[in-house]
């Protein structure tokens, strides 16, 4: 029994020793398991929440592309109604008396886009009308007064008919053609239209979401093209048929398509607002358009909508625009701004007298560097910059004058433009 018993016991120990290591040995594992499973866990919790992210940002994407073109349907549905089509119409032997047909878009220099309509026979009593062109415009008051471009309404001889979105026509009358700028404002006889709101043409940004709508061709009214802004600043010189040319300083370059017969429609943006007037493209190349800004229009509709014209604030000058080249030939100071000059008669003054000019004490030779904050030069004429102006306004003119800068301050004054 005595050497028994150690066997005995040894026997147990072996058994309680291999269940330890067991335990053990599960216990471990169930560690070692555990905190593999929670590594493999948190990265694919990781894995989870990054493509989780990417999902929502797909998620997001595919919203926000949704949300875009549904406010893309909601302004053409809201701004069509107020959007009309311009139709230019003259006797035809009054169309024969003339140059030729009148262009309905502009062209940008010897690249530009030219849209002749057909020449029309002409009958034996000369006394037919017949439709030579057209364009586009947008109501701007709940009267009947209509923002379009100049050149679309340059012929005083031609008749002009509105068509509207629901087919109702109206004869048009030329309140105003602005001498500045690309603009006119016409008017028809009804109420209770539905005006368009302007926007703020000095907050856009390159790469937004535009919406043009005209009527393009002259014949598909109410066409409507969306983009996104190109270019903001731009200076184009555009010109058309009959010889008219038009300098578009500050211009939005878009590549919403506009063709002709888009001319004075509005250019939108995703709240409905009209933040530029189609006015220019180029024949040089694909998707090239460009839109006056709406800023630049809005003296014009307040000078309509308060004395039936444009009122234009006067200085007092005759100037030209310098350049680097006429600097260097004329070996002057700077290279901006504008130079008070002297027609080529006598009788034609640098500076009108009685003038705020003159009486600021303003001379021939004189070059007039800034208004206020605003620099003059080739992108930024001194017409365009004084036409923000109203006619009792103070500005404040930086003036190169005998070979020294000084300041002056001058009070504008009106000038009507009938």
């Amino acid at each position: 029994m005595f050497f028994q018993e150690p066997k005995k016991n040894a026997k147990n120990f072996k058994q309680r020793f291999l269940v330890l290591v067991i335990v053990l040995s599960l216990i471990l594992g169930a560690l070692a398991g555990a905190a593999t499973s929670f590594l493999i866990l948190q990265n694919l919790d990781q894995l989870v929440g990054d493509n989780g992210l990417k999902i929502e940002k797909v998620k997001t994407e595919k919203i926000s592309l949704l949300e875009e073109e549904s406010a893309t349907i909601e302004v053409v549905k809201t701004a069509s109604p107020s959007v009309v089509s311009i139709i230019v119409s003259k006797e035809l032997k009054d169309i024969y008396s003339s140059t030729g047909p009148l262009d309905d878009h502009f062209n940008l220099g010897p690249f530009g886009f030219r849209f002749e309509q057909p020449q029309p026979q002409l009958p034996e009593n000369g006394e037919q009308k017949q439709e030579i062109g057209g364009g586009t415009g947008f109501i701007i008051s709940e009267d009947g007064l209509i923002l379009t471009n100049k050149h679309v309404v340059i012929d005083e001889e031609a008749d002009y008919t509105i068509l509207t979105n629901e087919g109702e026509k109206f004869e048009a009358e030329v309140l105003a053609r602005d001498p500045i700028n690309d603009l006119a404002v016409i008017k028809i006889d009804a109420d209770n239209l539905q005006p368009l709101a302007l926007g703020d043409s000095d907050n856009i940004e390159i790469g937004q979401t535009v919406i043009a709508i005209g009527n393009t061709l002259s014949e598909f009214r109410n066409t409507v093209t969306r983009g996104v802004i190109s270019g903001i600043g731009r200076r184009v010189e555009a010109g058309g048929n009959l010889g008219y040319s038009e300098v578009i300083e500050e211009a939005i370059q878009t590549d919403a398509a506009i063709n002709p017969g888009n001319s004075g429609g509005p250019l939108l943006n995703l709240q409905g607002q009209v933040i530029g007037i189609s006015t220019a493209i180029s024949r040089a190349g694909q998707s090239v358009g460009f839109a006056i800004p709406i800023n630049e229009a809005k003296q014009v509709i307040t000078s309509i909508e308060k004395y039936g014209k444009i009122v234009r604030p006067f200085l007092g000058v005759r100037y030209v625009m310098i350049n680097k080249k006429m600097a260097e030939i004329n070996d002057l100071s700077v290279d901006y701004g504008a130079l008070i000059v002297q027609g080529n008669n006598s009788d034609v003054l640098a500076v009108v007298p009685g003038s705020p000019a003159d009486k600021a004490g303003l001379a021939a030779n004189d070059i007039i560097l800034q208004v206020n904050e605003q620099k003059i030069d080739q992108n930024h004429s001194l017409g365009r910059v004084l036409a923000r102006y109203a006619p009792g306004d103070e500005v404040e003119l930086k003036v190169f004058h005998d070979g020294e800068e000084k300041t002056v301050k001058v009070q504008l004054v009106e000038r009507e433009i009938e």
